[in-house]
């Protein structure tokens, strides 16, 4: 299983601080908030990471990071994604590293208390598909919303107005092989993005597309008050924990 950390984006919710620097190389607590994806990777047993960025701060990844021998990663790549495409766009970057492998996909303002290795292992022992996050969040309509039957997932609403349940679909996932034959069959939202939502929705119409719910919290950091939030939890409880 390869390792994918989504790292573009203009940062605009984050200005003027992202006018000079991607938002994904601010601090959280201690450290870069680059490095709390990275790490919720090799804490699952993924040696192999690629990071997909853009914009005009990119260069400044490779400066932070080098090769990932501070994580003891096998290998990190960088890719550059043109444009603001949407996640599934990004996604596609990732096809040559990935090499016919399966991939675990964590969104670059992602952190969280615990780890996912269950999460990865429960993939690997049916490595076929793909595998999604679930936290029970406040406020559902800023994500993508599971709408469920019984015990099953029926569909994914994004950014629904009036959310159907109270679960967020978090920006951690894991894909089989077949996602970027889906991904070419995309088409770009209203917004001319193509979806992750639409993407996991492809997954689902197959009877593909499993989900677990995550143990401990979780934050993104792409905002003010996500940000402060972030860090400070990371100072009272940590993250990353094995």
């Amino acid at each position: 299983m390869k390792g994918v950390v989504l790292a573009g984006g203009l940062g605009s919710r984050l200005a003027p601080l992202t006018n000079i620097t991607n938002k994904h190389l601010l601090p959280v607590y201690n450290k870069p908030m680059i490095y709390y994806p990275i790490q919720t990777l090799v804490n699952a047993g993924i040696q192999d990471v690629i990071i997909v960025t853009g914009g005009n701060s990119s260069g400044d990844f490779l400066r932070l990071l080098k090769n990932g021998k501070e994580f003891g990663l096998r290998r990190l790549n960088y890719a550059y994604q043109e444009g603001e495409g949407g996640i599934a766009d990004a996604l596609s970057y990732a096809e040559d590293f990935c090499e016919g492998e399966s991939m675990c996909v964590v969104l670059g303002d992602n952190i969280i208390e615990n780890n996912i290795v269950e999460f990865a292992n429960s993939f690997r022992k049916n490595p076929e598909g793909s595998r999604i996050l679930l936290k029970e969040v406040p406020d559902p309509e800023r994500f993508g919303v599971p709408v469920f039957d019984g015990d099953n997932i029926i569909k994914i609403e994004e950014k629904p107005k009036e959310p159907k349940s109270k679960y967020a679909v978090i920006g951690i996932y894991i894909f089989d092989h077949t996602v970027f034959d889906k991904i070419g069959k995309l088409s770009p939202s209203q917004r001319g993005e193509l979806e992750v939502t639409d993407l996991n929705n492809m997954y689902l119409k197959d009877g593909k597309l499993n989900w677990s719910i995550l143990d401990g919290w979780w934050t993104d950091a792409g905002t003010f008050d996500s940000l402060q939030r972030a860090s400070s939890l990371v100072a009272e409880t940590g993250a990353n924990k094995l």
